[in-house]
Parts: C-alpha cells; structure tokens; sequence
C-alpha cells in the first residue's frame, strides 16, 4: 500500500520518521507550506502565516537533530495556534478587529512550552471573536470554511485550528475550549479534539472570555498526537492562579491498555430528540462497538444537563462582561477619537467589537446588574453546582461517560447566524462539561448516512482522569480505523 502523504501522516509518525533520519524537519516544513498553499482558498483558516519563521524553526531543529540533540521527540514538527494565545513579536488579534494591531511582547505558557519542545510556529489561526461563537462565522475579519464542505461551518470558536489539521495543513494545532470549542470543531471537522481538566493547562497568555471556563486543547488527525501535544504543554504554572498543583502527565504511557472491563454510562436526557437522525445512528454504533471492546454500557441520569445552556449563557456573558472591560481605547484597542472619554470608550467598543461579542457582553452586565444578581447569575451558578454533583454521583457508578459531540453534522455558513438561539444549541452535548470542569473529548465515530459528513463521539472523564479518557479514546479509534483510512480524509 502507497503510504500517505508526509501532510497526511499523524505528528507521532513524523517524529519517528525525523527521529530516523528518513526526513528532515525543513522538508516537512516545506511540504506543509505547499499543502497550505492548496486548500488555504478553499477553507480560509490562517488569520497570520508564519512561513519563513516556521522553516528558520525547522532548520535550526534539523541542527539539533544532526548533533544529537533534539529537544524532544517533537523537535522540528510544525504547530499552528488558535489566535487567542498570545505569542511574542507576532500579531494577536482573538479574532476581533479592537486587537487587530496588537504585536505581544511575550508567549503564552502553552505556546513557551511548546518552543521549549522544539515545535516551529506556524501561524495563528481564525475564531469567533473572543472564542464567542460555534462557527467562525463571528470573526471580525472573514470565516473559514470546512474542509468536508466548504459551504459549511468547520464548528467554533476554534474553527481554523481544526480546519486547518482535518486539510492535512499542519499535523496539529492548539484550540480553547468554552463550552465546547475545542470539541464541537472537532467532530464537525473529523478530528480528535480534547477538553483536560480545568487548571490542568495554564491559561496564562491566553486571552480571557469566561475565565472560569476557558482552558486549552489540542486538535490533531489521531488520539495519539493529541495524548502527547497536551502532555507537552500541561502542568502547573505559578502565574496562573488557577492551575493545579500537579505534574505534566505523560498521557502516552499506557495508551494502548484498552478498555476491556470499563463502565460506561450513556446519558439518558440525551437519548436521541433534538439529535440529527444520522449523527444518532453512528453514535449508536459506536455504543456497539465499545461493548465488543470489552466495556459495560449502562444508562446514566443526569437531570441538571437540561438547564446547562441557560445557566452557561448567563456565568459566561457574565465573565466575558467583565474580561472585556479592558479593551476601551485606553488600555487596549485603538483609540477613537471623541469629545470626552465616555464617548471615547463606547466609539472604541461599537467600532471594535461584533454583534455576538456585544450581544454576550449586554446579556452578561444584564445577569451581573443590581436587583438582577440573585434572579439570573445567583441560579445559574446553583445550576452549575447541580450538574457537578450529578456528575460526582454518575463516577460512583462508571468510569467514563458517551455521549455525541455535536447533535447535528456541519450546517451551511449562513444557516443559523441570523438565529443566535439555534447556534447556541450546537453545544448542548458539550457545554455541561466546561461547568463542571471535568475533561472531555471528541474522537470520529465515522459519517453520517444523512449527507455524508463527519460524526463525534464525546468521551467525559472524572476530574484528573485524562489517561482512562484517552484510552477508551485509542482503542475505539484503533478498532475503527479511521485515522489511518482515506475515508478519514477530506477531499480537497
């Protein structure tokens, strides 16, 4: 069998192919700018490349290489950043035009990680403004496009990040996870796409939405690369006040141990209304095939995870209200000429941010606003607690929970923009999960009968359970098959 092309094959492939001397990391490099160069004006991913900085970075890895002394197993593989962690002496926007001539003078802990481990930048890719949105379509300067599809929506905020590694653009990329956003991409895109525990990869450096939400995630084309790109960058950091106390874990270790014997709950509330027929069948299927993997599937219920998107939609505005304060012409975002600084400030806000942006930032000073409080901000964080304790009660039952990722397949750009409701409802399966804090992934469950399209199954873990979360994840994609198989590829 003819193997793949280098653009095709999973970064943990590459490495060992670098690591024997069958490539260099300049030819990797060099093949993945051609790559980028086909399908970029098909899907529209990149908001900045980063091409000669990228093959500097291979060239000197190549070096290392040749003397012995390569950083890590990764050192010379490409990596492409969503543009909310912000990088030194390259332009960060968060997808919003009030940071659009913003250069950082310092690295993101996730991006400083990743260098230290020898992977060139390369480039910095579209989102939703402010990781506000689930389908691209609310960047401030274009949206990017689906690889199975380009009529349709590569899922949001971390839209370019998947679109660009489902392409074969780059072997792997960094998301931010919300409610879904790292997640939601991923199944809609055919990729893996995983959400750690809260705290376990630092924040610092990435710029803030909902702070008690947000936490970055890798996408990658196997559960492989993303056990390894996240066990890069996890791991406590002193200038995140938020990240726990514990070691990077080396997720790779016993990857492969299987499942055989695991409990598996299947959510009884989301037992198939509101789920597109097709996207139902396949994750039905999956359920199967877990079971002939060994595990025990029994239903689980979890009542509270009918109220998570009103709950989540009131903590997250609510958070984001307040992050965004920030960007009001004096401390950043350009400055809009006024009569006095309180028009200054709204000039500089009604210019630089979207309708969503602005849309969650009303929502959120509305929850926070006196005699407001206690009806809206004060429930939904009660909410919150409901949904992590029957989480708490469902782990004294099961080691891991399915469910489907995404209720629908990709829908068309323009579908539902004009409906803020039916885009919210994208991340009912996902949303659950970031208030609780518990990790959680996608991995491709195959296509949909319906149209064709790629399906995700999500995987929930209990806290700091990463390593059952992604071995449950490599066996069923081993027995699947569909990293390695063209029907795991787009045709573009």
């Amino acid at each position: 069998m003819t193997p793949p092309a280098l653009h095709w094959r999973p970064a943990t492939e590459l490495a060992a192919g670098l690591d024997a001397g069958d490539l260099t990391s300049v030819e990797l490099t060099e093949a993945i700018i051609r790559r980028c160069d086909d399908v970029e004006p098909h899907i529209a991913a990149f908001l900045q490349r980063t091409d000669e900085r990228a093959l500097t970075g291979a060239a000197a890895a190549d070096a290392r290489r040749a003397r012995g002394e390569a950083l890590t197993p990764w050192d010379g593989i490409p990596v492409a950043y969503k543009d909310i962690f912000v990088t030194r002496d390259v332009p960060t926007t968060a997808g919003s035009r009030i940071l659009e001539r913003w250069v950082p003078p310092y690295d993101a802990t996730v991006v400083e990680r990743c260098s230290a481990a020898g992977m060139p930048l390369f480039g910095k890719t579209n989102l939703d403004q402010f990781a506000m949105g689930s389908s691209t379509e609310h960047s401030g300067f274009h949206p990017s496009r689906n690889p199975w599809d380009p009529a349709r929506v590569p899922g949001g905020s971390s839209g370019g990040s998947a679109a660009l590694v489902a392409a074969g653009a780059v072997p792997w990329a960094w998301g931010t996870d919300t409610g879904g956003s790292v997640r939601q991409p991923a199944a809609l895109c055919g990729i893996v796409g995983a959400k750690p525990t809260y705290g376990l990869v630092s924040r610092y450096g990435m710029v803030a939405f909902a702070s008690s939400l947000d936490q970055a995630g890798p996408l990658t084309r196997s559960v492989e690369d993303a056990a390894a790109l996240l066990s890069t960058a996890a791991g406590h950091d002193p200038r995140d006040s938020t990240s726990i106390r514990d070691g990077a874990p080396n997720l790779l270790e016993g990857l492969g141990e299987g499942i055989a014997g695991k409990r598996i709950g299947v959510v009884e509330e989301f037992g198939g209304e509101g789920s597109q027929p097709g996207v139902r069948a396949r994750v039905d299927d999956a359920y199967g095939r877990l079971e002939r993997l060994g595990a025990v599937l029994e239903e689980v219920s979890l009542p509270s995870f009918e109220h998570a998107i009103p709950a989540y939609y009131l903590i997250a505005p609510a958070e984001a209200s307040s992050n965004l304060a920030r960007y009001d012409g004096v401390r950043y975002g350009p400055r809009r000429v006024a009569t006095d600084i309180v028009a200054m400030n709204s000039k500089t806000r009604a210019d630089g941010f979207g309708a969503e942006v602005k849309r969650r930032i009303m929502i959120g000073t509305y929850a926070l606003s006196a005699g407001y409080y206690d009806a809206y901000y004060g429930k939904a964080q009660k909410v919150r607690t409901l949904i992590v304790e029957d989480l708490k009660r469902a782990f004294q039952r099961v080691d891991l929970i399915v469910c489907p990722t995404s209720p629908t397949t990709a829908f068309k750009l323009g579908e539902r923009t004009a409906d803020p409701l039916s885009m919210y409802l994208s991340d009912v399966y996902t949303v659950p999960v970031n208030l609780a804090g518990v990790p959680a992934m996608s991995v491709p469950c195959g296509t949909s009968p319906d149209d064709g399209l790629p399906v995700g199954l999500q995987i929930i873990a209990p806290v700091l359970d990463e390593r059952s979360m992604f071995q449950a994840a490599y066996a069923f994609e081993q027995d699947l098959g569909w990293a390695e198989s063209d029907e795991g590829r787009p045709n573009l």
